[in-house]
C-alpha cells in the first residue's frame, strides 16, 4: 500500500531501522546540516530533529530518500531490493501512469496565513553549509508551476534561497521546466508566474519532482503511476494551482518577470560549493497553509551520496535505459553512477557491431536530462552497470588508451559541473567523452582474453557445491 503521508512513511523508516530520532535540540543554524551530512557520509539513519533552537514547535527531517533502502521502502517494494530490479521496477509503473484526484481539503489547510501575519521565518529554514549564500527554503520539496495555453502542470526541485520573511529565490536556468515556461509563456506578456512551494509530502511525489519527465508530461500522474494509487490533490488558497493535500507546508507566491536578486552560492549536489552570488528570479509569497507541527524536509547536498544521487540513480538511470531500448540498441542495464554526481554513466550492451559504443554515448547525450551527463562508460552485457568493482576492471583492463577514449569538444554544458571553468560555465562552454571498455568486434573469439570470475570459470554444479558450503557457515 503506498503511504499517505511523510508522517507515516517516516513511522516505517523508524521500524526499519533507517530514522534517528533527536530529542535534544538542535541549532538550525549549520549544526542541524553537519548532523546531516554526517549521517549521509558514514550511511547512518535519516535524522529527524524533534526540537529546534528558536522553534518551540519546529521539527525537520532530512535525507529521507538517501539510501536504496529508503526508496525500495518509498516504492513498497522489499529494502533489500536489488538496484537493477528498482530501476526495471521504476520503468514498468511509470508506463502504467495514474490520474490525481481533486479534494475539497485536506491536512496542509489546518492552518492558513495570508496578509501581514505571512512569514518564512516562522519555520526552521535551515542554514546548511559555511559558505551559503543565506538560509534555504527549497531542498528537498516540489515546485508547482502550470503552463500558459495547455494547462500542463509541472513539478519540479529547484533551490530555493530565502531573502526575507516573504520573498525566496529560484536557480531554474532553461532547459529547466520552471526556467523555460517563465522565460517562454509568462515573460512575453510580462505575467505574473503562480509558484507553489510543497515541503514534506509523501515521498513518491518528493521523488518524482526530482523525476526528468519531458516536456507536458505531468509528474503527479508518473507519481500515481509508482505509487499504484492517485495523489490527492487540493486548490492553493491564492491560485488554481493544485498541490498534493497531506503536505506539510505549502508556500503560495509568484514569480514576477524582471525582479531579480542575488542568489548563492550554495553546497550542491556535486560535492562543491557552487559559484558566486548572480541575480535569480524572486518568488514574492501570497500565502502560507500548513498542518498543525508541521515537519519541515531538506536534504544536505554535498559529496554523494545524498538524496537527490540516490532518487537519480534510480529515475534517470530508467529514463536512460528506456531511451536506449527505444531506439533499439541491444542494452541489458544502464546506471547513473551515484558516487558520479550524475555526471557519469555505465551501460551495458551486446557488443553486436563496430561503433556501438559510440551510438550509445550519443543517444544519452541527444536526451534533455543527458546535459547533465557528460561522461558515457560502455561495458559489454557480461558486466553488471550497477556494480562498480565490474565497470572499473572493464574500464582499467578493456578500454584502450588511445582508440578507447573518445573526447568531444564545443558541447553545451551544464553551468554546475565543476570541472567547468568561470568563463565556460557563464557561457554554457562544455566537453563530453565516451570510454568504449567493449572488445574490438574484429579480433578472433578464440583470441580474446578470458574472465577469471566465480560465475565464468567453474561449472555450475561446482558453484552450486560452493555456495551450498558458505551458506552451511552462515555465509
Amino acid at each position: 500500500m503506498p503511504f499517505n503521508d511523510l508522517r507515516d512513511f517516516l513511522a516505517r523508516l523508524e521500524e526499519e531501522g533507517e530514522l534517528a530520532r533527536f530529542k535534544e535540540e538542535v541549532d538550525w543554524n549549520l549544526e542541524a546540516g553537519a548532523i546531516t551530512r554526517r549521517s549521509l557520509e558514514a550511511g547512518l539513519p535519516a535524522p529527524f530533529f524533534e526540537k529546534v533552537k528558536d522553534y518551540p514547535r519546529g521539527r525537520m527531517a532530512s535525507c529521507v530518500l538517501a539510501n536504496l533502502r529508503r526508496i525500495a521502502i518509498a516504492m513498497d517494494m522489499a529494502p533489500e531490493t536489488p538496484m537493477r530490479e528498482l530501476i526495471e521496477e521504476y520503468l514498468k509503473r511509470q508506463k502504467a501512469p495514474v490520474k490525481p484526484v481533486t479534494v475539497k481539503t485536506g491536512p496542509c489547510k489546518q492552518n492558513i496565513v495570508t496578509g501581514d501575519a505571512l512569514d518564512l521565518l516562522a519555520f526552521p529554514v535551515p542554514f546548511i553549509h559555511e559558505g551559503d549564500g543565506g538560509r534555504y527554503l527549497g531542498t528537498w520539496h516540489l515546485t508547482v508551476t502550470q503552463d500558459l495555453g495547455s494547462g500542463w502542470i509541472n513539478w519540479g526541485m529547484y533551490r530555493h534561497m530565502l531573502h526575507d520573511g516573504r520573498s525566496f529565490g529560484v536557480l531554474a536556468p532553461a532547459p529547466k521546466h520552471l526556467g523555460t515556461m517563465a522565460a517562454q509563456k509568462y515573460a512575453p506578456g510580462n505575467l505574473p508566474m503562480p509558484v507553489a512551494v510543497v515541503l514534506g509530502s509523501d515521498p513518491i511525489t518528493t521523488f518524482c519532482a526530482a523525476t526528468p519527465v519531458p516536456y507536458g508530461v505531468s509528474e503527479v500522474d508518473v507519481a500515481g503511476g509508482l505509487r499504484r494509487a492517485p495523489v490527492e490533490l487540493v486548490k492553493c488558497e491564492s491560485s488554481d494551482l493544485l498541490v498534493p493535500a497531506r503536505s506539510e507546508i505549502v508556500i503560495e507566491g509568484e514569480l514576477v518577470s524582471g525582479e531579480e536578486r542575488d542568489e548563492g552560492p550554495f553546497g550542491e549536489y556535486t560535492g562543491y560549493r557552487s559559484g558566486l552570488a548572480s541575480p535569480k528570479p524572486v518568488i514574492r509569497v501570497k500565502a502560507i497553509t500548513f498542518r498543525d507541527d508541521p515537519i519541515f524536509t531538506f536534504s544536505c547536498p554535498g559529496v554523494p551520496l545524498d538524496d537527490s544521487a540516490s532518487v537519480f540513480s534510480v529515475n534517470k538511470s530508467a529514463q536512460f535505459l528506456d531511451e536506449l531500448r527505444s531506439k533499439g540498441l541491444p542494452v541489458s542495464g544502464a546506471y547513473l553512477i551515484v558516487e558520479g554526481a550524475s555526471h557519469a554513466i555505465a551501460v551495458s550492451v551486446k557488443n553486436a557491431y563496430y561503433g556501438i559504443a559510440g551510438e550509445v554515448a550519443h543517444v544519452i547525450w541527444s536526451a534533455r536530462h543527458g546535459l547533465l551527463t557528460p561522461s558515457v562508460i560502455v561495458v559489454e552485457d557480461d558486466v553488471d552497470p550497477c556494480d562498480l568493482r565490474q565497470v572499473f576492471h572493464a574500464l582499467m583492463t578493456k578500454c584502450h588508451p588511445m582508440r578507447g577514449i573518445n573526447k568531444f569538444d564545443h558541447a553545451t554544458a551544464w553551468p554546475l559541473i565543476p570541472w567547468l571553468s568561470e568563463h565556460e560555465r557563464r557561457h554554457r562552454m562544455g566537453a563530453r567523452v565516451y570510454y568504449d571498455c567493449t572488445w574490438p568486434v574484429d579480433w578472433p573469439r578464440e583470441e580474446l582474453p578470458v574472465r577469471q570470475s566465480f560465475a565464468e570459470c567453474y561449472p555450475k554444479e561446482v558453484q552450486e557445491k560452493a555456495l551450498r558450503k558458505w551458506r552451511m557457515l552462515g555465509h
